[in-house]
C-alpha cells in the first residue's frame, strides 16, 4: 500500500484540471434532482399524441387500474373493478398477461385503484402493491381498506396473502377510485368522487398493522375553467414531481419540483394533457421511468394507449 502524499505536497496542473470546481459540482447536484431516481427526469412540458399500443385482455374486462412495477421493466400491475374474483395480473403494455396472483381469503367488494409504493407492513420487499378497495357507489361503507402485497421478484402465477389496512373518512364515508402514494416515503392519499370539482384530496394517517387508520381532509380540487368532472384514476411521477389525474373526459397533471410532496403539488393549478375518450376511462399510470403514461378503459379488447413525452431527450 502506498503512503499518502505529504500534505504540503502540490497537485500537478493536469490533476488540478481534472478536479471539478466548486460551480461544476454545484451544476452536477442541480441535474441529478433534476433527474431523479436512476436517471429518470422530472420536467415534461409537452407530450405526444396517444397512440395505441395494446388492448385490454380477456381476463380485465371491468379494467379499473393500473400501475408500473418497480422491479420489472415493462410490466403493469392490473386489476378489475367489483364482481370479479379477486385477482391481479401482471401485464405488458400490449395486454399480454405475463402472470396472475390470486388474493387467497379476500372478498373484494370494490377495488379502484392500484398503486406500487413502499410496503408499510414490516416485509423483506422495498416495494409493495396497493390495491384500494375503496369504492362506495352509496357512500355507506363506514370502513374501507387498502390490500398490501410484496412485488414478487419473478413473474409468474402465484396465491398470495395479502395484508388488510382499514381505514375510515374524518368527515363520514365517501366514493372514491383514485389512489396516490408517493414514492420513497410511501405517504398515500385518495381522491373523492365529488361533483363539480376534480375531487376532495385524503392523507391516509395511522395506517399500520393492527390499526385503523384515519383519512383526514386537506382540500378540494378546483376544476380549471369549470371543466368539473368525477375523478376516476390517478399516479404520482417516479421523481414525486408531477401527479396525474383522470376523469370520464380528461387527463390532468399538476406539476412541481422533484421531491415535492403531493400536497404541495396538488395546491398548484393543472394542466389539462393528452388523453383519449373512453367508455370508462379509469385506468392510468406513468410508465417505470416516467418518459410516458398509459390510460386504458374497461371491456376486453378496448385499446390501450400511450402517450410520450415529447421533450425528453
Amino acid at each position: 500500500m502506498s503512503s499518502p502524499p505529504p500534505k504540503n505536497s502540490t497537485c500537478s496542473i493536469a490533476e488540478r484540471r481534472r478536479r471539478p470546481s466548486g460551480t461544476t459540482v454545484l451544476t452536477l447536484l442541480v441535474v441529478a434532482v433534476l433527474a431523479g431516481p436512476q436517471g429518470v427526469r422530472s420536467e415534461c412540458t409537452d407530450y405526444e399524441k396517444p397512440r395505441r399500443v395494446g388492448r385490454v385482455p380477456p381476463a380485465l374486462p371491468e379494467l379499473s387500474g393500473f400501475a408500473a412495477s418497480r422491479r420489472h421493466a415493462g410490466i403493469l400491475w392490473a386489476h378489475n373493478d367489483s364482481g370479479n374474483a379477486a385477482r391481479i395480473f401482471a401485464i405488458r403494455e400490449d395486454g399480454t398477461v405475463q402472470a396472475t396472483l390470486r388474493l387467497a381469503g379476500i372478498d373484494t367488494v370494490d377495488p379502484e385503484d392500484i398503486a406500487v409504493g413502499p410496503c408499510r407492513a414490516p416485509s423483506p420487499a422495498t416495494s409493495c402493491i396497493h390495491l384500494a378497495e375503496i369504492g362506495d357507489n352509496r357512500s355507506r361503507r363506514t370502513r374501507v381498506r387498502i390490500l398490501e402485497l410484496d412485488e414478487p421478484a419473478t413473474l409468474r402465477d402465484a396465491t398470495v396473502t395479502p395484508r388488510s389496512f382499514p381505514f375510515v373518512y374524518s368527515d363520514g364515508p365517501h366514493n372514491a377510485e383514485t389512489l396516490l402514494i408517493a414514492p420513497g416515503t410511501g405517504t398515500s392519499y385518495v381522491v373523492t368522487k365529488l361533483l363539480g370539482t376534480l375531487g376532495g384530496v385524503y392523507r391516509l394517517d395511522d395506517m399500520g398493522p393492527g390499526r385503523v387508520g384515519r383519512a383526514v381532509y386537506l382540500r378540494t380540487l378546483e376544476a380549471p375553467a369549470g371543466f368539473g368532472d368525477l375523478t376516476t384514476g390517478g399516479d404520482v411521477h417516479p421523481t414525486r414531481a408531477r401527479v396525474l389525474l383522470r376523469t370520464y373526459n380528461r387527463v390532468w397533471e399538476y406539476r412541481g419540483a422533484a421531491g415535492s410532496s403531493i400536497e404541495a403539488i396538488l395546491g398548484g393549478t393543472p394542466v389539462e394533457v393528452p388523453g383519449v375518450r373512453q367508455p370508462q376511462s379509469e385506468a392510468i399510470t406513468y410508465v417505470g421511468d416516467g418518459r410516458a403514461y398509459l390510460i386504458g378503459t374497461e371491456t376486453a379488447g378496448a385499446a390501450l394507449y400511450r402517450i410520450d413525452c415529447r421533450n425528453e431527450p
